[in-house]
This record gives structure tokens, C-alpha cells and sequence, in this order.
């Protein structure tokens, strides 16, 4: 246990929480934030609505990832260098975005927020590969628990503190704290651990844009590892989905779920995902996987259940903080595991396209359980959503298989 606490208080890991928290804060701010900002100067619903497509660097951010692991900036490291820009830029298009008024010039809010969306996917790229070249593979589960726990504290920040703030104060002026809030994220790079300079860096582009898919397909088993990663959290994926109209649907209130599903159900995916972190230190990256695996299964289970039960806060609590800290986990092998397949020459490129196959089942496999639960009902539509978790254990036993071996922690 002391040895497990060393760990989370080395400098490595301070960094990966610090980092998270860099890469959390600018999401909100240009998505529910801002719909609330818009509603409040009574901008229409459809382009309310509309507000969503500015995410859309986040999808293919794939594509310009080659770039930033052919070139180096002059200031820093190669990763360091590139984190540090990105966040000058964040901070500055937040205080741009500020400086503005959706009522009058709608245009000029988009193009701030779809710049921010822009600056903040880039550095996404960055931060994935930095945290994969700075950790040595033993303790990638750690570290991608507390940066996932950084990332989620930094969207309470642009989220609900900063609806809160919007009740005390002019959204213009809570605009200003936000760009202020990200001001230490340069601080946090600054300080940060520096990349080996041994790992190789593509020598043009075209190989930083070849060299990574050749590099994966020529693997033994490519195909069954990126089946995997698409397949191993569709059955949580698929309830979640579909919780808060369930939740609202067998008798709970909006309250219940602010205070259970969100507040105190963040807080368990938190615990989850350092409880995962920590356990992955004793657990080799395999049985990590299996076991959270099952776990993510099992809790999906508990809301078929509710249904039948007396409306209770208590068993809300029970089955929220069972599903969320399995989730968060499970979250942690998974992140973990992704990070592992990455070359350390091409991590930027490897690792985007990676989590954009992980984004998948999120945004469609996840599209007709609205339908799913209207045919079947509550209690077996999570009933087959636990069903849909066992391809993806049935890959990971496909998975082992493979001749890449991995490595146990010694602690």
C-alpha cells in the first residue's frame, strides 16, 4: 500500500492528474456551457442544437496527428513544445470567446468555440502520447486512471461551477474565469517530466503518415486487437446510453438524478478509475482486462433489477455506484491497454486513431437503444446489453493469444 502511494505522488503521476485536469476543462466550455449561455440570450433551439458540430475536430483529429509526430517546435521537447502552444492558443480563443455576444454575432461565437475545439483535440493528440512515452508500461494503468480523474474534476469545473458562477455573474466575466482556470495548465507543462529524446522521430511525412498503419497492420493478429477495442465496452456503452431517460422513466426525479447518477455517480467513476489504477500495478495488463471486463458485464445487470424494486434512494445509490466504479475500472485497463499498442515513434498518430475506434460505440453502435428498450422493455433491454459485453471478452481470449507479450509490475 505504501509502495502503491509512492507511486501516485511521483512526480510522473502529479503530471498525468495535471495533465488530465488540461485537457478536461476546454470540453464543456464549448458544449453544455455554451448551450446554456445561448439559451440565456434566447438564441433559437435549432442553433442551440446546431452547437454540436463544433466538436467535430475531436472526431478526426486523426489526421493532422502525423504532423505532430514529425515536427518539433523550437521550445521544449517535442511534445512538451507542442502541448505548450496549443495552450497559449486555448486560453487565448476562451478569452476571445469572452469578449462576445451570441445574441447579436452568433458567427463570431461559433468561430472562437470551434477554434478552442480545434487547439483543445490538438492537444489531446499530444497528451495521449506524452503520457504513453513518459510512463514505463507497468504503470500505464495508473496513469491513465489519474489522468481520466484529472480530466472529469476539470469538467465540474467548465460545467457545473461554472453554471453556477453564471447565476452570480455575467456569462461574459464567467467566460474570463474559464480562460483563467486554464492558465495553469501552462504552468503544469512547464514543470512536467520531459520525453526520452531516444525515441525516433519520423524522418518525412509521408512516413509519419504511412509509418503507423504499417507498423500496426504488419502485427500479428491486427485486425483481432482493433475488434477488440471496438467491442469491449459496447455493452456499457449502450447502457449508459440509455440511463437517465430509465432513471426519470420508473420514478425517480431530475434531483435523484443530480445528486445520485451525476454528483455522486462521478464520484464512484473516480474512485473506479484509481481503484483500477492501483490494482493494475499488482495485476498484469491481462488480467486486468478480463476481470474489469466482467465486472463492467455484471453491474450493467443491477439496472434490470430497479425496475421491480420500491422507488428508493438507497438502491439507486447501490446500483450507480456499482455500474460507475466498474465503468471507470474498466476505463482505466482500456486506456491503458490502447496505450501499450502504440510504437513510440508514430504514439500521436496510433493513439488517435485508436480512440476514435473507441468512440465508435459511443456515438454508433449506441444509436438504437432508445428503439432497443422501447421493444424489449427496461429489464431485458439491460439484460442484452450485458450480452453484448461477451464478444468483447471473447476477442480479449483471442487476444492473448497474440505473441506480444506483457509485462508484469514488480512492486
Amino acid at each position: 500500500m505504501i509502495e502503491t502511494l509512492k507511486k501516485i505522488v511521483s512526480p510522473r503521476m502529479l503530471s498525468m492528474l495535471l495533465m488530465g485536469y488540461s485537457a478536461g476543462l476546454p470540453l464543456l466550455l464549448i458544449g453544455s456551457t455554451l448551450q446554456a449561455w445561448m439559451t440565456d440570450e434566447g438564441v433559437d433551439l435549432t442553433s442551440i442544437g446546431m452547437v454540436s458540430l463544433i466538436g467535430f475536430p475531436y472526431v478526426i483529429k486523426f489526421l493532422w496527428a502525423p504532423l505532430l509526430d514529425r515536427y518539433k517546435l523550437p521550445l521544449f521537447s517535442r511534445r512538451k513544445g507542442w502541448m505548450f502552444l496549443f495552450q497559449i492558443l486555448i486560453v487565448i480563443s476562451i478569452l476571445c470567446l469572452s469578449f462576445t455576444d451570441p445574441r447579436t454575432n452568433l458567427t463570431l461565437v461559433c468561430f472562437w468555440a470551434f477554434l478552442i475545439a480545434l487547439f483543445s483535440s490538438s492537444q489531446d493528440v499530444v497528451l495521449d502520447a506524452y503520457r504513453r512515452e513518459i510512463l514505463p508500461d507497468e504503470e500505464l494503468g495508473l496513469g491513465s486512471s489519474l489522468y481520466v480523474t484529472g480530466y472529469r474534476l476539470a469538467m465540474l469545473v467548465s460545467g457545473a461551477f461554472a453554471l453556477y458562477l453564471a447565476d452570480q455573474i455575467p456569462w461574459k466575466d464567467v467566460y474570463l474565469w474559464l480562460s483563467a482556470f486554464m492558465l495553469p495548465s501552462i504552468l503544469f507543462t512547464f514543470l512536467s517530466p520531459t520525453e526520452s529524446d531516444n525515441i525516433p522521430v519520423p524522418q518525412s511525412l509521408k512516413s509519419a503518415v504511412v509509418g503507423p498503419l504499417k507498423d500496426f497492420f504488419t502485427r500479428k493478429g491486427a485486425w483481432i486487437i482493433l475488434l477488440f477495442i471496438l467491442f469491449y465496452k459496447v455493452g456499457d456503452s449502450m447502457a449508459s446510453n440509455m440511463t437517465t431517460p430509465f432513471i426519470l422513466d420508473i420514478g425517480y426525479t431530475k434531483t435523484d438524478i443530480a445528486g445520485v447518477a451525476k454528483t455522486f455517480g462521478m464520484i464512484a467513476t473516480i474512485l473506479g478509475g484509481i481503484l483500477g489504477g492501483a490494482m493494475m500495478l499488482k495485476l498484469n495488463m491481462r488480467l486486468s482486462l478480463i476481470f474489469f471486463g466482467i465486472l463492467q458485464a455484471v453491474s450493467t445487470l443491477g439496472f434490470s433489477i430497479l425496475p421491480s424494486l420500491p422507488v428508493s434512494f438507497t438502491s439507486l445509490a447501490i446500483v450507480i455506484a456499482f455500474e460507475n466504479l466498474a465503468s471507470g475500472m474498466g476505463t482505466a485497463a482500456y486506456s491503458a491497454y490502447m496505450a501499450s499498442l502504440t510504437n513510440k515513434q508514430f504514439t500521436a498518430t496510433q493513439y488517435a486513431l485508436l480512440t476514435a475506434l473507441m468512440g465508435i460505440p459511443r456515438v454508433i453502435l449506441s444509436s438504437p437503444t432508445g428503439w432497443m428498450a422501447k421493444v424489449m422493455g427496461w429489464e431485458f433491454f439491460f439484460v442484452a446489453c450485458t450480452l453484448f459485453a461477451v464478444p468483447g471478452l471473447i476477442l480479449l481470449l483471442a487476444v492473448f493469444k497474440l505473441d506480444k507479450p506483457v509485462k508484469k509490475a514488480t512492486i
